[in-house]
C-alpha cells in the first residue's frame, strides 16, 4: 500500500492568472512537518481528517480558506489524510470569494463561517465523490462560474495591484511609493487595495517575497550557500537583515535551516 502520495494539477487556460495550481495529497503515515509562510493563500478541502497547527492551538475544518501568515507552523494528523487544495496568486483567491483576503490573515479560517452556499454546495460535492480527478473538474467548474460573474471593475483592480506583485517578486526591496505610482495610485489608496487583495500590507508582504527568493536561489544553489551573496540576491540589505528575517520567518538561519532540510520556495516553484 502506498504510504504517501502526492499529485498536481495544472489549472484551465481562463483560469492560469488566478489559480497557481491544485494539488491532492494523501497518507496514513503519522504528519508533523514543518511549513513556511508561502505568500499564496489557498482553499482547502479535507476528505479525511484535518490538520492540526499547534501554534494556533486549532484544527484545520474540513474546508479551510487559509490566508496569507507571517510565521512558520508545524501540521500535524494521524495518519488518515486525504486533502484537496487550490492554490491561488497572492493577489486573486478574493475575485471567488464574498470576503477580502484581508479577513484571512494569519488565519485558518472554516469556509462554513463566510455564509457562501454555494462554496458550501461545492464543498458537499467534493466530499462525496472519491475520484480526486473529478473532484478538481468540481473546483473548476465553481472558480470558472465565480469568474464568469466578476465584473470590470474587479478586474481591473485585481490586475492593478497584480502590477505591484509581480514588480515585489522581481525586487523585493521596491519602495512602497514606487509600486504606487506602478499601479496609478496614491500611496494611501494602493495600500488599502494592496492589503484588500494580498491579505496584508505591502511592507510586509515584501519580507514574505524576500525570504522566498532566498529559499528559491538555496533551492538551485545544492547547498552551496554564501550568506553575504545570498542576501545580496534575495533583496536583503545586508548579510545581518537575512539572518535576522530568517530567525523571524522560520527560526533558522540560512545555514542552520540546510541541516535540518532540504530548502523549497512554494512561492517561486511551479511543480507542473
Amino acid at each position: 500500500m502506498i504510504q504517501e502520495e502526492f499529485k498536481f494539477y495544472k489549472p484551465c487556460e481562463l483560469l492560469q492568472p488566478y489559480v497557481r495550481y491544485y494539488w491532492v495529497f494523501s497518507s496514513i503515515q503519522l504528519l508533523n512537518t514543518y511549513t513556511f509562510p508561502i505568500g499564496c493563500p489557498q482553499i482547502i478541502f479535507h476528505k479525511r481528517t484535518p490538520l492540526f497547527i499547534p501554534e494556533l492551538g486549532a484544527t484545520q475544518n474540513k474546508l479551510t480558506i487559509s490566508g496569507q501568515v507571517n510565521f512558520s507552523s508545524h501540521l500535524q494528523a494521524d495518519g488518515n489524510v486525504e486533502m484537496i487544495v487550490a492554490v491561488f496568486y497572492p493577489h486573486t483567491m478574493n475575485t471567488f470569494l464574498n470576503a477580502p483576503a484581508s479577513s484571512f490573515y494569519n488565519q485558518e479560517v472554516s469556509g462554513y463561517d463566510i455564509e457562501d452556499k454555494q462554496l458550501n454546495e461545492l464543498a458537499a460535492q467534493v466530499f462525496e465523490c472519491k475520484d480526486n480527478d473529478i473532484c478538481i473538474n468540481l473546483i473548476e467548474k465553481w472558480l470558472l462560474s465565480r469568474l464568469s460573474n466578476t465584473t470590470y471593475d474587479t478586474t481591473y483592480r485585481v490586475m492593478r495591484i497584480n502590477a505591484a506583485v509581480e514588480k515585489l517578486c522581481v525586487a523585493p526591496h521596491t519602495l512602497v511609493t514606487e509600486l504606487s505610482s506602478i499601479c496609478c495610485l496614491g500611496k494611501k489608496q494602493f495600500e488599502r487595495e494592496f492589503y484588500l487583495h494580498v491579505g496584508m500590507n505591502p511592507k510586509e508582504y515584501s519580507r514574505i517575497v524576500r525570504f522566498q527568493k532566498a529559499l528559491w536561489l538555496m533551492q538551485h544553489q545544492q547547498g552551496k550557500t554564501n550568506q553575504a551573496d545570498l542576501a545580496y540576491a534575495s533583496g536583503y540589505a545586508d548579510q545581518s537583515h537575512l539572518i535576522r528575517e530568517f530567525n523571524k520567518l522560520c527560526g533558522y538561519t540560512p545555514l542552520s535551516l540546510l541541516e535540518v532540510s532540504t530548502p523549497y520556495s512554494d512561492l517561486f516553484t511551479t511543480p507542473i
